[in-house]
């Protein structure tokens, strides 16, 4: 590292260069420094860039900049999910290597390891964070291109089956349960809510036609929604609108800031412990223990479009984009793809 200096309009112009890459900071006027001290600035700037070469190492520049940065945008849920991710499947793979010496064929091959062993989704979130890394790490000069902006998801990682439930499977989970998780259940298979949603609902939030989203809670931590389409008005079904008028008189709140699901103390409950406490002991007797709280929220935008909803509608009021509410929750039945081709034949052949 090299370092220089230029007059430009008045002014002194350091120039040095990191990693092969042309750096340049005005110093100064020139009426208030000596050539000889813009030479001495950009020699001492020339100086800590040169000290600083352990963020150019992958693991300093992940736990540093890179966290640094993005923990400030990630929420809580978000921020555990990812720092564990690319702690236990980056971090520690790549943690002494130096940026620039990643290349495209060498990451590719990572990613086709990782794909033998974890699922499609892993596999493609860690596609997407290695090119948030080198992203990152191109913008502040550590490298000249993007190694990882071409990787693509090994085909041979395992996809998830995405497990809807029928209309009659979700009657026989409603049938099963007791009146408060019977609420909970239809809230996210009907309401399409997520479950820290649901659980971080107050009565002040509950109105006759519907309850509005402002507020979420994760691992006991109060947040706001994940994304601005969380804030909405979900709309309730008939039957919603009185299985919430039926529990509203059996427990009988007094105060609006009260949850609508507390717990002895008045916090909100824990949507793991009533799961394993309350229903899927249930369900299991009835072999639907796998009616998870995602298969719940699936099976609202699946049967939602199913039933001729629009799909605009199904997406703002489970609160997501249009684009991923189509092609992550919906799924389509077969028996909607028999419609289809029955319609199709009747149409071109008559």
């Amino acid at each position: 590292m090299g370092g220089g200096v230029r007059k430009q309009d008045g002014r002194w112009v350091g120039l040095w260069r990191e990693r092969g890459v042309q750096k340049s900071k005005v110093l100064g006027l020139c009426g208030n420094m000596t050539k000889t001290q813009a030479r001495e600035a950009v020699a001492e700037i020339a100086k800590r860039a040169k000290d600083s070469t352990n963020t150019e190492l992958f693991g300093a520049f992940v736990e540093g900049p890179f966290f640094d940065f993005y923990t400030r945008k990630w929420k809580g849920s978000t921020h555990d999910k990812n720092v564990n991710r690319i702690d236990v499947h980056l971090v520690r793979e790549f943690r002494d290597c130096a940026l620039d010496t990643f290349r495209r064929d060498g990451l590719q091959d990572f990613l086709d390891r990782k794909a033998k062993k974890l699922s499609f989704s892993m596999v493609n979130h860690l596609r997407w964070d290695l090119k948030q890394i080198f992203d990152m790490a191109q913008a502040e000069g550590l490298v000249r291109a993007n190694p990882a902006l071409l990787l693509f998801t090994p085909k041979e990682a395992k996809r998830k089956e995405r497990l809807v439930m029928s209309p009659e499977q979700v009657a026989a989970v409603l049938k099963k349960l007791d009146l408060r998780e019977r609420l909970i259940a239809k809230l996210a298979v009907l309401g399409g809510m997520r479950p820290g949603e649901i659980f971080a609902l107050r009565w002040k939030d509950v109105a006759e036609t519907f309850v509005e989203v402002h507020q979420r809670v994760y691992e006991g931590v109060l947040d706001t929604p994940k994304s601005e389409r969380g804030f909405r008005k979900v709309g309730l079904s008939p039957g919603l609108q009185a299985d919430f008028q039926e529990w509203r008189e059996l427990i009988k709140p007094t105060d609006l800031e009260a949850f609508v699901f507390a717990s002895e103390v008045g916090t909100p409950l824990s949507k793991h412990n009533i799961w394993c406490r309350n229903m899927q002991p249930r369900l299991k007797k009835v072999g639907l223990q796998w009616c998870t709280f995602q298969v719940m929220r699936r099976t609202f935008s699946t049967l939602g479009k199913a039933a001729g909803g629009d799909a605009k509608a199904l997406a703002d009021q489970d609160g997501h984009d249009i684009g991923v509410s189509i092609n992550v929750y919906m799924q389509t039945p077969l028996a909607s793809k028999l419609e289809l081709v029955k319609t199709l034949e009747k149409f071109i052949l008559g």
